[in-house]
């Protein structure tokens, strides 16, 4: 069986006030070319060091209301890897029921800081 290598691009752009442009691409992305990303989360696990290591980045558009849907739906994302992952779909319901009470909470949060 032989190797495939394929790569992913990412460029921050930022300022003194912050990250003010995210952009990706990737040799198997479903549209080639350059895309824009509001945030990223990016996750590496090092095997040796039995560590996590990451990247957690936000343009300054992004929303907090754009940042809740964002964690809701890596938080469904991350269910359903885990269930794969692991063949535990009971584990992996559990973290897709704390998702749906974090997206609960995170709107109704949302809307009182708002005033609604």
């Amino acid at each position: 069986m032989s190797e495939t290598t394929r790569d992913i691009r990412l460029r921050v752009t930022s300022d003194a006030s912050g990250v003010t442009a995210i952009r990706w691409e990737a040799d198997d992305a479903p549209e080639s070319g350059d895309r824009p990303a509001e945030a990223m989360l990016l996750a590496l696990w090092d095997g040796q060091q039995r560590s996590a290591m990451r990247i957690d980045l936000w343009t300054q558009k992004m929303t907090v209301e754009d940042m809740n849907d964002f964690y809701f739906q890596t938080l469904l994302t991350l269910a359903d890897t885990y269930g794969r992952a692991n063949a535990d779909p009971e584990l992996a319901a559990e973290i897709k029921l704390f998702a749906r009470d974090f997206a609960e909470k995170a709107s109704k949060r949302e809307r009182r800081r708002q005033g609604a």
